[in-house]
Parts: structure tokens; C-alpha cells; sequence
């Protein structure tokens, strides 16, 4: 299966024929979780972090688990085997499931709907990562926020796409979602560093963010470097006073930002902080998945 291969409930095929019922609640309500991660020399990187999230997601949305952590893994490991791409771009689906008649109670499920998607990762171009995108801030409610669901990788991510439609209509390529109050949480797929007198400053999980995997080990690398970082609320307004402004994702690692709503961040170019921390962070990237991979093998 070069193209990829989808496991649905651990059932394997190809992209092409894979599918699903239209009376699946993630369908029908976008009522699922999910997790999303690439792999560095074909080992999934840092999978036990994003398994965890994803069981911790699933509790938050109430979804029951259909596979202990352990299974999980080893249905994306088998998932891997069977495309051998030198890179993969790897998502992890839950759902609630088929319901029994259309309706919202929780009720109406029956088992939870698994899907693994191993597809050829395609990350950004080095142009990217050389000149840095412009981005936007997009204010806005998160789904989720106020909720018991806040904090969770919840499937519905419309938000996200008009959030980046605005984006691309005026000439950027990220949004910065800021709630009501103006404070900027994190990108429509990543979470939000910005550069002060020195200091990296991010804001916390506490105000509803996703618990990014690549921000915990961004954080990690700041710290181990001797970078002083700090975890504090970020208001939109202060973006302007930025030094550097880069967002982390899973799949695209570290992207420096150089432009927010069409002003300038710093001299317009990706800065020294950013550039040393990418630099680390895809060193420490690299010797993490070669300690999994050995792990892997003596199990």
C-alpha cells in the first residue's frame, strides 16, 4: 500500500477504499478525538505522550477506549510496517461511534469507531523555515472552552478552518486564535512562542490550551540550553513588542513567524533564539525516536 494505508477498527485499506458509516457520530457531530504525529527515521515520534493525550481527551469527551495504550501502539506500529515510507505523517481517530437512531444523547452509541491513518509526510518547504509566514489574530470561542471538554484534541476543527481561511484572505499562512479578553492562546494547529528582552514567553495550559507534545519538548530544549522561558497569559497587543514570534506543531516542528496582522516582527526575519532552538530541538527529536525505536525492539 504505497499511497498509505487507513486501519479502520484495525482492519487495513487503502486510502482509496477506506470508509466509514454516515451514521458515525464523528460524522454526523464531529463527536471524536484524535491525535496527529509525523515520525523521524521512520520511528513515531514521542507516540506514548500523544496515546496518552488522546486517552486523556477521550475521558474529557467521555468516549470510552476501545484498546488499552499498549494496543494502541502496537496497531500504529503495525500500521508503519506496512507502508515503510522513509517519513509518515500518522493520525490517530476516535469516535463515539455508530449511533442506533440520529440523536445527541450519548445513549444512542454503540462501540467507539478507531481509524489510523499512515500516510507520506509532507512537511513544510525550507523556504518556510528560512523566511518565516505572517499570521493573523483571530479572535474568537473556542469549541470546548467553557466546557468539561477544555483542553481536549476534540475532531471538530471548523473553528480552525474558517480561523485559517481568514488567514490565507489576507495574505498569511497562520492564525492566532485570542478569546474574548484578547489573550492570544495558541495557532489553529500549534502553540504560540514569543521573544521579550530575551525571555520566551508561552502561554500555560491552565487557560485552556492544548498541551502541545512539541511544546513540552520546546520547553525542555529552552531549558536545557540555558534559554529562560516562562509560562504566562499572552495578550494580543504584545505581539507588537515581540523580538520573535515562532508556533510548534507536531508536523511542522518549530515555524518562525515574521509578520502579524501586516506589522513586522523584529527585523522581519526568522531571529537567533529561533533559529538555535530548531536547530537543537530537531537534534533532540532525532535522539528521542532513536531511544523509542530501541525500546521498541526489545519489546
Amino acid at each position: 500500500m504505497s499511497a498509505g494505508v487507513v486501519l479502520i477498527n484495525g482492519e487495513a485499506h487503502s486510502p482509496e477504499t477506506a470508509s466509514v458509516s454516515v451514521f458515525d457520530r464523528g460524522f454526523l457531530y464531529g463527536d471524536s478525538v484524535f491525535e496527529a504525529l509525523r515520525t523521524y527515521g521512520g520511528e513515531p515520534f514521542e507516540l506514548s505522550a500523544h496515546l496518552a493525550r488522546l486517552e486523556n481527551s477521550a475521558a474529557l469527551a467521555k468516549i470510552s477506549m476501545p484498546l488499552t495504550l499498549a494496543d494502541f501502539e502496537a496497531e500504529v506500529r503495525r500500521g508503519l510496517a506496512l507502508t515503510r515510507f522513509d517519513e509518515s505523517y500518522v493520525r490517530i481517530l476516535l469516535t463515539r461511534g455508530r449511533g442506533r437512531e440520529l440523536g445527541l444523547s450519548m445513549s444512542e452509541a454503540q462501540s467507539p469507531l478507531r481509524v489510523v491513518l499512515i500516510l507520506p509526510l509532507r512537511a513544510p518547504s525550507a523556504t518556510t523555515y528560512e523566511r518565516g509566514i505572517a499570521a493573523i489574530i483571530y479572535r474568537t470561542q473556542r469549541v470546548g472552552d467553557g466546557t468539561l471538554a477544555s483542553g481536549a484534541k476534540l475532531g471538530n476543527y471548523l473553528l480552525s478552518v474558517l480561523a485559517l481561511d481568514a488567514a490565507r484572505a489576507a495574505g498569511a499562512e497562520e492564525a492566532l486564535l485570542a478569546d474574548h479578553q484578547g489573550s492570544v492562546l495558541e495557532g489553529t494547529t500549534s502553540n504560540v512562542f514569543c521573544l521579550f528582552d530575551g525571555t520566551l514567553v508561552t502561554p500555560p495550559v491552565s487557560v485552556g490550551i492544548l498541551a502541545g507534545i512539541t511544546r513540552k519538548e520546546v520547553i525542555q530544549v529552552a531549558r536545557q540550553i540555558g534559554q529562560p522561558i516562562v509560562e504566562r497569559p499572552l495578550l494580543a497587543e504584545e505581539l507588537g513588542f515581540a523580538q520573535e514570534v515562532f508556533v510548534s506543531s507536531s508536523i511542522r516542528e518549530l515555524v518562525p513567524v515574521v509578520r502579524v496582522d501586516g506589522r513586522e516582527i523584529g527585523d522581519g526575519l526568522p531571529g537567533p533564539c529561533y533559529r538555535r532552538l530548531r536547530e537543537v530541538f530537531g537534534r533532540h527529536a532525532h535522539e528521542l525516536a532513536a531511544v523509542s525505536a530501541a525500546r521498541a525492539a526489545t519489546k
